[in-house]
């Protein structure tokens, strides 16, 4: 018996296709923009690697806007990178 394959999703920083567990996902909330380490939670995500690099890239370009189709400032993203520090995946 073959085992499932793993889940690839696509870095919106960098555009990169990686295997899920190397991602960390950010979902749209209702008090804005959070941090799913699980990727469990319900709602639309993002994808980005537990590199500030591309977080800030996708911040700095709207991309994090769009993929979570919300509006997204810099001080929200700056507190994602914070978060990311945070939960150590840097």
């Amino acid at each position: 018996m073959t085992a499932a394959p793993e889940p690839v999703r696509t870095c919106v920083g960098c555009r990169a296709r990686a295997r899920k567990a190397t991602l960390v996902r950010i979902v749209a909330a209702p008090g804005g923009p959070r941090l799913d380490p699980s990727g469990t939670a319900p709602g639309r995500g993002a994808y980005v690697h537990h590199d500030p690099a591309c977080l800030s890239a996708a911040g700095r370009e709207g991309v994090l806007a769009r993929a979570l189709r919300t509006g997204l400032g810099g001080e929200e993203v700056g507190r994602l990178m914070l978060e990311i520090e945070r939960i150590g995946a840097v």
